[in-house]
């Protein structure tokens, strides 16, 4: 199971939300690259970025931020957020990012990630971020009536690289990740799964891992709060 360190951007800061909101932000640094170049240096295989601002506008708006980052490591990044048309996710791919995630427009415009995925075979994950088993779109502001599985088996055939679910109630709140929910949706679908959201220790990773069916997890808040020792948590993943 691969672990991704979290980089959440938010007016070029580096953040974390409670529960998605922009309002409960916890400011973790001012310098997203030096964090990106921290996280390599402890052996991430890998990076996590999202766009807070660009989520809610529906375009980018930490450009700036995610481009020094990608100047900065050598380790693949995904970025999320603000990301809703072609020409965008041909922009951030030209710049070297190895995977674009498409939330919003995975329940708004399900012929946008056929054709992004069918483009750049291996580049493009669905996010899928959920309330209750609900789908959240436009930074997690607008609940819709579209279950998790349901927009998941959507895309079984589009080749896309994976799905990353995140159970918002959880994110940012350091409660533990929602394992069941996590291992149903993995099961119920062949897109390898990525988990989001509430992961608090080393325990919920081996947790996550043990459930043998979920692909890889996303970190924040605990690798900030030093709740998870980044090195520790990597070395015990590979064990």
């Amino acid at each position: 199971m691969i672990l991704y360190p979290a980089i959440d951007l938010k007016e070029g800061q580096c953040v974390r939300l409670l529960r998605g909101d922009m309002d409960r932000a916890t400011v973790f640094g001012d310098d997203p690259a030096a964090q990106a170049a921290a996280f390599e240096a402890a052996g991430t295989e890998w990076l996590h970025l999202v766009d807070l601002n660009g989520a809610f506008t529906g375009k980018p708006e930490n450009a700036m931020a995610v481009e020094a980052i990608l100047a900065r490591v050598s380790v693949p990044c995904q970025l999320g957020g603000g990301i809703r048309d072609m020409a965008t996710i041909e922009a951030w791919l030209s710049k070297g990012l190895a995977r674009v995630i498409l939330g919003t427009v995975a329940v708004e415009n399900p012929a946008l990630v056929h054709e992004a995925a069918l483009a750049f075979p291996g580049k493009v994950a669905v996010g899928i971020d959920a309330r209750g088993g609900r789908v959240a779109t436009k930074g997690w502001a607008e609940e819709t009536d579209v279950m998790v599985t349901d927009l998941a088996r959507r895309y079984e055939d589009a080749g896309v690289a994976a799905i990353i679910y995140t159970d918002i109630n959880r994110d940012g709140a350091m409660t533990g990740p929602n394992i069941e929910a996590t291992e149903m949706l993995a099961r119920a679908i062949t897109i390898p799964v990525i988990a989001s959201g509430g992961i608090s220790s080393l325990a919920d990773l081996v947790a996550l891992r043990d459930a043998r069916v979920i692909a890889g997890a996303i970190s924040g808040r605990a690798l900030y709060d030093g709740a998870i020792d980044l090195a520790e948590a990597l070395a015990s993943l590979k064990g």
